[in-house]
């Protein structure tokens, strides 16, 4: 299932605050909640890594009425990793232009 990437951030933010409000005690309980992997929440979570203005970015995408989103969370996955900002805003550079975006 590809999810749109502004939805995973939306999700990862959500997410977050439970853990923080201790809604639930950590990403495992929340995983178990959610009926999915530890390992999928971890790829849910995981744009909490971008750079602050990839993740704006994401969040101001615009979904086309019908059809798919433009850009995907599974397109996120290898962007968010990285720990540097510099290669991250490269890397998001080359998949909106690979998209068009």
């Amino acid at each position: 299932m590809l999810i749109p990437c502004w939805a995973a951030g939306s999700w990862a933010i959500r997410f977050e605050g439970l853990i923080r409000d201790g809604v639930v005690a950590d990403q495992t309980e929340l995983a178990r909640l959610a009926h999915i992997s530890r390992s999928r929440l971890t790829q849910v979570m995981n744009p909490l890594n971008l750079a602050p203005n990839i993740q704006e970015d994401v969040s101001f995408l615009q979904c086309p009425p019908r059809g798919r989103a433009p850009i995907s969370e599974r397109q996120l996955r290898p962007i968010a990793p990285e720990l540097s900002w510099a290669r991250q805003r490269r890397a998001w550079g080359e998949v909106r232009r690979g998209v068009g975006v």
